[in-house]
């Protein structure tokens, strides 16, 4: 099978010869499955993904792209599909994307989304979309700076208790990175005890803006300070739908500290804002 979207390999193709496509061979989207149960530890074949449901989606208008070796082997993969909400406006929606450990830090997140971007393109999609846990301070980094995605959106218990996400919105008619803070003066973010008591408490920033610390290290933290970690969960679960309905939209999360990251909170000036979406 031949996928309908596929990749130019000359201009993907990086110095180590790593090549970001579209996926439709089965062997690749065994793979491709094999890869996201193993980075995420899944054991429990329900949270696995099926490679004939992979296939079905490269073939109508979903995204299936992969990053693969000189030799084929399926080192990042990352899957999407068309989506509508309540108000009607349609997006491609990212369900997933996850890259082999022997490979992080390549910048292969980010050649994924744009490579699925080029497909939602394609398709006659103008936005993406994608959930993440607002606790991942690396994660809310590189989709709010790297990317110049929005995160507009706070879902609860999104896939069940103790599993809150903030969804973010990205403008794919234009996808060069944003970088908030670069083309104008922030404010300092707000100094944060080592013992992270402010963690997840909101604090006012300059003009309209909020900052809202959270810990640069959630799973570290997790490991040291169970309860720490518990506490800074539950602020946060409670900040953000108060943020957000205040008409606010998070553009940034920077670390300011090596125990500390700071979420910055701007008037969302083109879309309408809701505590949930």
């Amino acid at each position: 099978m031949v996928s309908t979207v596929t990749a130019d390999r000359s201009l993907d193709a990086a110095p180590d010869d790593l090549v970001v496509m579209g996926l439709s061979d089965s062997s690749h989207l065994q793979a491709a499955a094999q890869l996201y149960r193993e980075v995420f530890g899944y054991t429990d074949p329900a949270h696995g993904v099926n490679p004939r449901l992979l296939s079905a989606l490269a073939a109508n208008g979903g995204s299936v792209v992969g990053v693969l070796t000189p030799d084929e082997r399926v080192v990042a993969f990352a899957y999407g599909f068309a989506g509508a909400d309540e108000q009607g406006r349609t997006y491609h929606y990212s369900q997933a994307a996850v890259v082999a450990a022997d490979v992080q830090g390549r910048g292969l997140g980010r050649r994924l989304k744009r490579e699925q971007a080029r497909i939602a393109l394609a398709h006659g999609a103008r936005t993406m979309r994608w959930a993440y846990d607002p606790l991942i301070a690396r994660n809310a980094h590189f989709n709010l700076d790297v990317l110049g995605a929005r995160a507009r959106w706070f879902h609860p218990d999104f896939y069940g208790p103790g599993t809150d996400r903030l969804v973010v919105e990205w403008d794919i008619t234009d996808t060069t990175p944003i970088t908030a803070g670069v083309d104008h003066h922030d404010a300092e973010p707000p100094i944060v005890d080592p013992e992270g008591r402010r963690w997840g408490v909101p604090q006012p920033a300059d003009r309209d803006a909020w900052y809202l610390p959270v810990p640069a290290r959630i799973n570290e933290l997790t490991a040291r300070d169970p309860e720490a970690a518990r506490i800074s969960r539950a602020r946060v679960h409670y900040a953000l739908p108060e943020l957000f309905g205040l008409g606010l939209v998070a553009v940034s999360c920077r670390r300011v500290d090596e125990l500390t990251s700071v979420y910055r909170f701007e008037p969302a000036a083109d879309h309408p804002s809701a505590a949930t979406a």
